[in-house]
């Protein structure tokens, strides 16, 4: 069973940079469409980023398209979300999730594999 674990999460201003990591063990994730959701208490899970297994077809939610990136080195067994231009509201926890062999998908209950979320707070 793949894991994913996410880093890179913390406190910082508005503008400022962060770059996140989700890292696999138990299994590769070349063949997972792996995307970034995130969460406020009390509030639903919401779509950021995706990419899907081949690294060719990439989603974004409206509001983070220009600010962030994601990106996939399957070598490492890692995705990444680049993200820039922060704003307060981008503060949330923010999960990688994973589904194998299946193109991207916007809706949480699509998902298969799921890490355990890493915070972020942009303060402005």
């Amino acid at each position: 069973q793949v894991q994913l674990v996410e880093s890179g999460g913390g406190f910082v201003q508005a503008g400022d940079s962060l770059r996140l990591s989700c890292t696999a063990s138990g299994g590769a994730i070349r063949d997972y469409t792996m995307t970034w959701f995130r969460q406020n208490p009390g509030t639903a899970r919401d779509f950021v980023a995706a990419i899907d297994w081949s690294g060719r077809s990439t989603d974004y939610e409206d509001s983070v398209k220009d600010r962030f990136t994601i990106s996939r080195d399957d070598a490492k067994n890692r995705v990444y979300l680049q993200m820039n231009s922060l704003k307060p509201e981008d503060s949330a926890v923010y999960y990688c999730a994973g589904r194998r062999g299946l193109p991207i998908a916007t809706v949480p209950s699509q998902y298969d594999i799921w890490g355990q979320g890493t915070q972020v707070h942009v303060s402005s």
